[in-house]
């Protein structure tokens, strides 16, 4: 269940894995790597500035069995990506 804006913003992630700079597939390999260093239950916010990266998270998240929450951009021009591990 993707979250309202304000929700995201007030979403305080468990892990924080920055992918900035990182062309495709770099973000989403660091987002694989990241999500196994928290809990199930856990999330993870994965900060990107590559625009392919706001669907290839969301499509890995739901095949793989976790929760794509939402997606921020933040002022400085790069997305934060939420994901929630479900397994």
């Amino acid at each position: 269940m993707a979250l309202d804006a304000d929700q995201l913003k007030a979403t305080t992630p468990d892990a924080v894995v920055d992918a900035r700079g990182s062309a495709c597939p770099g973000p989403l390999l660091e987002a694989k790597k990241g999500i196994g260093s928290v809990s199930v239950g856990g999330t993870i916010e994965v900060r990107s500035d590559d625009p392919g990266s706001r669907n290839d998270i969301p499509i890995w998240a739901q095949k793989v069995g976790h929760e794509f929450l939402g997606a921020l951009q933040a002022d400085e021009g790069y997305d934060r990506i939420f994901v929630r591990r479900g397994k």
